[in-house]
């Protein structure tokens, strides 16, 4: 029987009896999409699945991203996110790998960086560490809502620039290849994005480097206090991984980020799908 089941905050719920090690039926389908429209943050535990079946699964959203230049599984429909190599063994923590999980440690959402940014993730846990390696999570849409009133006046209507090359950066200068900088230039992105029926979500993240109009300082400055208002703990739930969970997130509602563990001894592995938006948030604008 599939029962759905709040957590808190009640952004996010847990959805049980749905097996996708098999293909699920129409009206299974419905359930679980109808879970993911109230809830952006939504829990499937107890799924022992294949990369091929988490594809299946998560191409009845939509059209898969393919993976980018410079992460492991590039140029498929699976993005790995692991401190181990293809013997299983932990790479050294100066590893890019390590310093990509680092980066994957601050406040964002996944494909901000690209001309249609993504619409939604799917991540399963394979393997866990026994402490650390939480995913945090924040509802953006409620953000927008809280704020007041005159730091929404400033951000409605505006336009940032997001750049891949700016949010990596961060961790290490030299993490992005020219490769990567070749393939993902920056982008405008909506600052406020319209979900209809009344509802807005504030769209920033690490990617987010600058506001069109502004000065350096003055976008800084202005991003600053966004980030730090949205990620007020009031804001936050806390996803505690156990293995075989299959996380289902909305990149256009939600901000997430890794929380730390021990990626010199601990072992961790995790497989992302990631659905395709079907429209640039500039067209869906507030």
């Amino acid at each position: 029987m599939v029962e759905l089941s709040p957590l808190s905050p009640s952004f996010a719920a847990r959805l049980t009896g749905v097996d996708l090690t098999q293909e699920i039926d129409d009206d299974t389908w419905h359930v679980v999409e109808a879970a993911h429209h109230c809830h952006p943050v939504l829990v499937l535990p107890d799924q022992t699945i294949s990369d091929d079946q988490q594809v299946a699964f998560s191409e009845r959203f939509g059209l898969l991203e393919t993976t980018k230049p410079g992460t492991v599984g590039s140029g498929s429909k699976v993005v790995v996110l692991t401190n181990l190599d293809h013997a299983g063994n932990i790479v050294a923590t100066s590893h890019r790998q390590i310093l990509n999980g680092r980066a994957n440690q601050q406040w964002h959402t996944d494909s901000s960086f690209k001309v249609i940014a993504a619409k939604a993730s799917l991540l399963s846990a394979r393997i866990v560490p026994q402490s650390g390696g939480q995913t945090e999570f924040i509802c953006m849409r409620t953000v927008y809502a809280a704020l007041p009133v005159a730091l929404r006046q400033q951000v409605e209507g505006q336009v940032a620039i997001h750049d891949y090359a700016y949010g990596r950066g961060q961790i290490d200068p030299n993490l992005v290849t020219d490769e990567e900088r070749e393939a993902l230039p920056p982008v405008e992105q909506a600052m406020v994005i319209n979900h209809g029926e009344g509802v807005k979500s504030l769209y920033i993240g690490a990617h987010c480097k600058a506001i069109k109009g502004l000065t350096w300082e003055q976008s800084r400055q202005l991003i600053d206090k966004l980030t730090a208002f949205a990620t007020q703990e009031q804001f936050v739930y806390r996803h505690d991984w156990k293995a075989d969970d299959l996380v289902i997130w909305n990149n256009r509602a939600t901000l997430h980020r890794g929380v730390p563990f021990r990626s010199a001894e601990a072992r961790r592995l995790m497989v992302r799908t990631t659905v395709a938006g079907d429209m640039s948030t500039l067209a869906a604008a507030g």
